[in-house]
């Protein structure tokens, strides 16, 4: 066992030690963190066993927490390339379905057809509602005015109608939020 103090180690062993881990990790900051945790481990070693070679016992603290730096740098860089890729893969879906957007299509008859046939589909108040909301421009209060009924049942019918239009166009996901949605 030794009673070297740590300043004797940190005046010792920090400016080499540094130097070691900043030509891996390439940062300053890091550098500094990796070598003050280095020489806290060695000096606290060196104080509860002997050691004979403290040059190879401190390289390798320094090179594990360089390692375990670059390790987790890594990871993090992969991560961020894979989410990058499917960020950009993402966009360029975006771009290339906004660009085979076609305006006179979005009123083509097999739009018009599936609404018209999701709309039949429903009980006839719950379509008379709907067609008074969203062809007819009138507030929620006016249609619950206009037919007797609560507000509540209003936006109730007003719902269950874009629910199952959302799901008769969800390949046509985007005009249906143009067209349907306020």
């Amino acid at each position: 066992m030794s009673t070297i103090s740590f300043s004797d180690i940190y005046t010792n062993y920090y400016k080499r030690s540094f130097l070691f881990v900043k030509s891996y990790v390439r940062d300053d900051m890091v550098a500094e963190d990796i070598v003050s945790e280095a020489l806290i481990r060695f000096w606290e070693t060196t104080k509860k066993e002997t050691v004979e070679h403290p040059m190879s016992l401190l390289l390798a603290i320094l090179k594990n927490g360089a390692l375990n730096y670059l390790k987790h740098q890594t990871v993090k860089e992969s991560a961020t390339e894979s989410i990058s890729f499917k960020m950009i893969r993402d966009l360029n879906y975006r771009i290339t379905t906004l660009q085979a957007c076609d305006p006179e299509e979005i009123f083509s008859s097999e739009i018009t057809q599936i609404v018209d046939k999701t709309l039949q589909s429903l009980p006839e108040q719950t379509r008379r509602v709907f067609e008074m909301s969203r062809y007819e421009s009138l507030s929620v209060k006016e249609i619950a005015h206009e037919l007797s009924l609560s507000t509540k049942s209003v936006e109730y019918h007003i719902t269950k109608s874009l629910k199952l239009l959302r799901i008769a166009l969800k390949e046509y996901l985007p005009i249906f939020y143009f067209l349907f949605m306020r």
